[in-house]
């Protein structure tokens, strides 16, 4: 297989060649494709056999279509932006970048994708300003998200092939996720939370346990208790939008300062007034992405990175130790 990939130019050059073998006669041109150019989704490949940029011996052919072996497919294709945002320069704290991935510290209050009132001001954004090539790669390479209070490691990928692996990984569940929160409440071991999440019946943003919902699973242990409260290390399964943050209040120890699903303030007795003011006051989920790791999607290599807990939490752990 040949390839060249434009330089240089926030829009990427594709350009490949195979050859079908023998082997492959009487079968279809996706799914041919889909074997030969692992670094693309079938969908992908499928969009391009359409447009023409996919081609067999130099002729448009349907998706459907046989082959008989022995047939050169090509791909000529200058990739186009995948959204219409806006480049800007947002501080990003990069703990590892190479040619295909960034992994990034993210902090609090950044949110990861611009939606509906966050058309600016969010991590895409500045991805975008730091790396102009993302406009041509789903979402700007953003292959997992953390809610816009959550801090920690996230990885993005820097080109096309690149997140077609990830995305691959994230699937197959071989991504480590690995977090750290504080709770409310003494939880007396580890376990696992194993609890289908989906949209809660009635408040119709937030996520619930909920019988038709889909699998989800985190794993959970302590790491201290405090009284009335608990430091806790998660390990996530699947990767359900608000997971830990759900399954941990069904387990009724919701995470200190979520708004969203600790329900009402509660503090144990005998907190000191300092206490309780601290975490009235703590202002976001006390949600860390510590650790993660992957399968680098070029070299193949098993890859990881750990990030300390921010500034905020180490201070509510060092109240929480003073009672």
């Amino acid at each position: 297989m040949n390839q060249s990939n434009g330089e240089n130019n926030s829009s990427e050059q594709i350009q490949l060649t195979a050859r079908v073998t023998a082997t492959d006669c009487g079968r279809r041109l996706d799914q041919i494709a889909a074997d030969l150019f692992t670094d693309f989704s079938r969908a992908r490949l499928q969009q391009w056999i359409k447009e023409g940029a996919l081609r067999v011996d130099g002729e448009q052919r349907a998706p459907k279509q046989k082959l008989l072996g022995g047939e050169i497919l090509s791909i000529d294709v200058q990739l186009q932006p995948e959204g219409d945002w806006q480049a800007e320069n947002i501080p990003l704290n990069i703990v590892c970048e190479d040619d295909d991935i960034i992994v990034i510290n993210k902090p609090a209050d950044l949110v990861v994708h611009p939606a509906a009132g966050n058309r600016s001001g969010t991590l895409l954004n500045g991805l975008l300003y730091h790396c102009p090539q993302l406009e041509s790669v789903p979402r700007a390479g953003i292959v997992h998200r953390l809610d816009k209070d959550t801090t920690g490691l996230m990885v993005v990928a820097k080109t096309l092939q690149a997140h077609t692996d990830l995305v691959a990984q994230l699937q197959a569940r071989t991504v480590k996720r690995e977090y750290e929160a504080i709770v409310s409440g003494v939880i007396t071991g580890g376990g696992t939370i194993d609890q289908p999440i989906g949209r809660h019946p009635v408040q119709r943003t937030k996520m619930a346990v909920v019988s038709d919902g889909k699998e989800a699973r985190t794993h959970y242990s302590v790491l201290q208790r405090f009284h009335g409260h608990s430091h806790v290390r998660l390990n996530l399964e699947t990767g359900r939008t608000h997971q830990i943050r759900v399954h941990m209040a069904h387990l009724r120890f919701p995470i200190v300062g979520d708004d969203a699903y600790a329900g009402r303030f509660r503090m144990h007795k005998g907190a000191s007034q300092h206490l309780r003011e601290f975490i009235q006051g703590f202002g976001r989920q006390a949600l860390h992405a510590r650790a993660l790791g992957l399968i680098h999607p070029a070299s193949g290599e098993q890859q990881s990175w750990s990030i300390d807990l921010p500034d905020d939490m180490q201070a509510l752990l060092e109240v929480l130790a003073d009672g």
